[in-house]
Formats: structure tokens, C-alpha cells, sequence
């Protein structure tokens, strides 16, 4: 079949706005709600370690943007059926501003990209940019903004996502896929004196979350040996049953990379392995880290292996397509990013689990409350967006869709504010469910 030409994948984006226009995204009520989106987060209990519940809902009861980052599910099921234009993309799944973020590429620059991918599937490329501009109006509100200012996040976002996409337009095929953006690259364009010395600092704490650091913290010279220090229960050591089970599944890991990683952890040893909470979402389901040793004194090297369930999206739009979960989140993360951890794989001995590195400058999780760097990172996470869907749709489509004027951001706007005032309304009905005892906390 012959590919339509970038004019007329404009024309036919243009086309689109005429049967889905800009107005129908802005539209949130409650009556759209099918399901009680404190009843997802029981169903999604089914698999998780029952201990770790209670942590994991303390963590969700600390404020609404904690809240809505731990409840992806409701808002796939809200979302189910919100107009759409029907042009699918490689959709993170959770695009909620915390999600992106700095790690190192394989030749060991630190770059900056969409850095979660739990929930990825094919779906519509409106699922992402709703859930990223409502997280953007909730963090604002919890930064201390007004109403106004928290309201303009989203608007930023947007625009910068309409921005990017048009930027892509000139660009070939292969420059688009390699397009990425490294941080000292992203500092040299910043004015603004305290969003240059925020992003400035930021890069220096990525450089500084090495295996080296992460031995610092997390291990202990025990027997003469290096040994994870138990710190329950987030970080746990496991039974020599369960270690056993373990090297068996990192074993396997290996053999879904290519050659040549494969031959680098060969010059590894595996020394040890424990249970590590991670996330809030993520709280409940099995996460391990492992401990390897090169040939030097000390050679550290973390591996986490996390288990992979059914995407959020799933029932909505459908499965993968791939065998198992682990390898849909793989697959969903080098196809969105342009520079993935060269480690990155899957395994299926028991479950399914997808493994990466766990610290490799990867950027701490931060929020400012300064609005110039917030207004700074509402435009980079919106256009890091776009550069991701780019990769897996033609961005002439999306561009031809978005047109020139201001209609779109505006309808995101009025969604991103009305959903955040329904994430509000669900987080206080959360919390009054844990003081009448039916969610269970820590502590």
C-alpha cells in the first residue's frame, strides 16, 4: 500500500478536527464514570503482596497528586469513553509529570525522556497528554499555586506539545528516531537564572546516583562479603530458596539481550538479592534487586527485576500482542524513547518481569515550588511527549489535527482543571475509606 505523502496526512488530520473537534476534549463530568475507582484499586490488589498494602495506600493518603499517580486504572476506565480522534500511538499509559525524567543513555550522557512505561500500549495519543496536563494542574496546586497558575501548567504543556510536533515536520524519518535530548544541551538554552541552577543541580544529582552510591546505601561488608543491609520493609533480603529462584530468573533475563550485553554481564557475579518497595502504584507488586560484582574492588552493579502485570489500558484497547507483559514493557520503552538502558530485558521463570538497571544517574524525584522552573517543566515534559508519540505515529497526522490556533490547549486546559477537581473529590473519599477502616495503612 503506498504511504500517503505529509500533505496529505495534514489534510487528513485536518479532516479529523471536523468530526472530533478541539471542544470535545475539554469536556470532564462524573456521569462518563462506568466504574468506583476505589473498586479498581481493590481489584488490583489480586497479585500483590498483601503486606506491602498498607504502604502502599499510605502512600497514596498523602496528598491528591499522590493520590492520582497510584490510580491510573480509574482514569484509563474515565478516559474508555472520551472522544477520540482514533489515531493510536505507543501510549506510556501514566504520562503524569513525575514519569519523565533523566537517566543515562549508553554512551553515558545524561539525557532526558518519558522514563515509565508499566502501563504502555497502543491507544489514543489523547490518553497521554489528558493524564500529563491534569497531573500538571494537580502538582501546581500542591506547589501552593493559584488556580490561575495552576491552571496554566497544563496550558504550557500543551502548547509545547502542538510545538514539538510541528518542529518534526522538516525532520526525516531517521532524524525523528534519533531525535533525543541530552541535558547539558537542554542547560546551554535555558535564560532564567534559577530554572538554569534548578536544572543545573538536578543534572548534578542524576551524576551522582551511581552504583557506588547505591552500594553506599544499600549494602554492608558482612562475612567479608557485600551483603544488601535489611531495611523492612522496603528493602528485604530473601530466603536461599528464594535466591536460588531468583539467579534462575536473572539467568534467563540474560538471554533476551543481545551479545554483546550479554557477554558484559558475564564478567558479573551474582553476590546477593532482596525485595525493594518502589513507587506508589508499584507498591504491592514483586520488585527485586539484585547485587553483581565485576573484577574490580569494589564493582558493583544493581539489576531490578519488576514484576510486569496486565497494562491499565488493556481492557479498554486491547492486549499487546506480545507473550508476556515483561516483554510488552520492554518493547513499549524503545519504541518511545530514543536512547534506552542497554540492560533493559525480560524474563518469564515465574511471572512476568521486566529487568533494567536500577541506579544509573537516573534523576531524583523532584518538584519545585518556584513557578518559573514548574512553567520551565510543564514545557519540557510537553514536548518530551510529542517527541515519544512521534516515534510511533506520523506527526504530520497529529499536526494536521492540532492546527495553527490556540483551541486545543484551550480545551486541555478546562479538562485538565475539571478532572484534577475529580481526583480531589476521589482522594478525599479515599482517605474517609481509611478512617472508617476499609483501606488498611501503614503505621
Amino acid at each position: 500500500m503506498e504511504r500517503r505523502t505529509r500533505a496529505q496526512l495534514l489534510d487528513l488530520g485536518s479532516q479529523l478536527r471536523q468530526r472530533v473537534p478541539h471542544s470535545e476534549h475539554a469536556t470532564w463530568t462524573k456521569e462518563l464514570r462506568t466504574a468506583d475507582p476505589l473498586q479498581l484499586l481493590r481489584r488490583q490488589e489480586q497479585g500483590r503482596v498483601p503486606e506491602l498494602l498498607p504502604l502502599r495506600y499510605s502512600r497514596m493518603a498523602a496528598s491528591p497528586f499522590a493520590f492520582y499517580r497510584g490510580s491510573a486504572a480509574a482514569m484509563a476506565s474515565d478516559l474508555a469513553r472520551a472522544p477520540a480522534t482514533g489515531v493510536n500511538v505507543q501510549a506510556c499509559g501514566d504520562a503524569h509529570a513525575e514519569n519523565f525524567g533523566a537517566y543515562a543513555s549508553p554512551e553515558r550522557n545524561v539525557v532526558y525522556d518519558v522514563n515509565d512505561f508499566d502501563e504502555t500500549l497502543p491507544a489514543p495519543w489523547e490518553l497521554d497528554v489528558k493524564r500529563l496536563a491534569a497531573s500538571l494542574v494537580l502538582g501546581g496546586r500542591e506547589a501552593g499555586l493559584d488556580d490561575s497558575s495552576a491552571r496554566a501548567q497544563a496550558e504550557i504543556a500543551a502548547r509545547a506539545y502542538s510545538g514539538a510536533l510541528a518542529s518534526h515536520l522538516e525532520m526525516t524519518t531517521i532524524d525523528i528516531h534519533y531525535s533525543h535530548l541530552e541535558g547539558d544541551s537542554y542547560l546551554a538554552t535555558i535564560g532564567d537564572p534559577k530554572v538554569r541552577d534548578t536544572v543545573q543541580e538536578y543534572l548534578d544529582k542524576a551524576r551522582r546516583r551511581t552504583n557506588q552510591q547505591a552500594m553506599r546505601k544499600w549494602t554492608e561488608v558482612r562475612n567479608g562479603a557485600l551483603r544488601f543491609r535489611e531495611e523492612p520493609p522496603i528493602l528485604q533480603r530473601l530466603t536461599d530458596q528464594e535466591m536460588e529462584r531468583l539467579h534462575d530468573r536473572y539467568n534467563s533475563y540474560r538471554q533476551t539481550l543481545q551479545v554483546n550485553r550479554r557477554r558484559l554481564l558475564e564478567q558479573y557475579r551474582f553476590r546477593d538479592a532482596a525485595h525493594r518497595v518502589v513507587g506508589v502504584g508499584s507498591v504491592g507488586l514483586r520488585s527485586y534487586v539484585l547485587l553483581l560484582e565485576g573484577r574490580g574492588e569494589p564493582d558493583p552493579l544493581f539489576i531490578q527485576l519488576k514484576q510486569a502485570v496486565s497494562s491499565v489500558l488493556t481492557p479498554f484497547w486491547g492486549p499487546s500482542g506480545y507473550s508476556t507483559h515483561g516483554e510488552r514493557v520492554v518493547a513499549g520503552q524503545r519504541i518511545m524513547q530514543a536512547a534506552s538502558d542497554p540492560l533493559l530485558g525480560w524474563e518469564t521463570v515465574d511471572g512476568d518481569f521486566y529487568v533494567r538497571q536500577l541506579r544509573d544517574m537516573k534523576g531524583p524525584s523532584t518538584y519545585s515550588e518556584e513557578l518559573s522552573v514548574l512553567e520551565s517543566g510543564a514545557a519540557l515534559v510537553g514536548a518530551t511527549l510529542a517527541r515519544s508519540h512521534s516515534r510511533s505515529v506520523d506527526p504530520s497526522l497529529l499536526v494536521g489535527y492540532l492546527g495553527q490556533g490556540d483551541s486545543f490547549a484551550a480545551a486541555i486546559v478546562e479538562f485538565a482543571s475539571d478532572y484534577a477537581d475529580q481526583a480531589e473529590r476521589d482522594y478525599a473519599e479515599f482517605v474517609g475509606a481509611i478512617k472508617n477502616g476499609s483501606f488498611p495503612t501503614a503505621g
